[in-house]
């Protein structure tokens, strides 16, 4: 429908996901993030599809999570409604990591936060020149989470992770691509042009795309721990930041 935050589109073996919710720049809710889920689901139960990208509506890829989600959660991390739909805000991305085809965040605008974790998420990205990349957490005086360190230092190092993740560094499309954070910077109207163009590659046989990102997943991505315990060390400390910002 066309008043759904997350949109689905299939075409030609390529499955469309798009964020819609502009007005708040595509932040996350739970009820977003139900929507997410929901539609990889769907993905995943379409064997004719052998690729997806991730595209959002408006000047911002991701501008993290919700405020006003972040700020009631704030007032008892621990409650199980606000426990439950930070939840769901980190299935979502970690959700997309699992998808069963190829994944490419097409990344116009800026993305922050739990942004920075769905187009980390995917397999590939294809971002603006003027793109605006940032971590943002401690900036909002919270402790990343969802795994933000593993799955962004797995990309681009430890230095490169310590300089966005801990002292607040942004970075646009052509640094990213430099630090191994994207495969190409093009211009801002390219850049869904230019992600449809690769899925499209890979979607042509469908069948196959699934085994080899399925392979591909398990023997190039390493770190000290996995993303999912990265995920459950972080939950707390995150949890406690949410609780000292609110009583702040």
């Amino acid at each position: 429908m066309a008043d759904a935050e997350v949109l689905l589109e299939v075409d030609g073996g390529v499955a469309v996901v798009t964020l819609n919710a502009p007005d708040r720049r595509n932040a996350l809710t739970p009820a977003m993030a139900s929507e997410l889920i929901d539609v990889f689901d769907q993905v995943d139960a379409r064997p004719e599809v052998g690729a997806l990208v991730v595209r959002a509506v408006g000047k911002s890829f991701c501008a993290g999570g919700d405020v006003a989600t972040l700020t009631n959660a704030g007032k008892d991390p621990a409650a199980p409604d606000a426990y439950d739909g930070m939840g769901r805000i980190y299935d979502s991305f970690y959700r997309l990591g699992q998808v069963k085809v190829p994944t490419i965040a097409a990344v116009r605008g800026s993305a922050v936060g739990a942004g920075m974790n769905m187009l980390l998420a995917a397999d590939l990205r294809i971002v603006a020149n003027d793109a605006r990349l940032l971590a943002g957490f401690l900036k909002r005086g919270l402790h990343p989470g969802g795994g933000h360190f593993v799955i962004l230092s797995r990309l681009i190092g430890r230095e490169a992770a310590a300089a966005m993740a801990l002292f607040g560094e942004e970075i646009n499309g052509t640094k990213a691509v430099e630090l191994g954070l994207a495969w190409e910077s093009v211009d801002d109207a390219a850049v869904e042009d230019r992600a449809l163009e690769l899925a499209r590659r890979v979607a042509a046989d469908p069948e196959l795309a699934r085994v080899a990102v399925g392979n591909f997943r398990r023997e190039v991505v390493n770190g000290a721990v996995s993303w999912e315990v990265a995920t459950q060390f972080e939950r707390p400390a995150q949890m406690w930041s949410m609780r000292r910002s609110s009583q702040g």
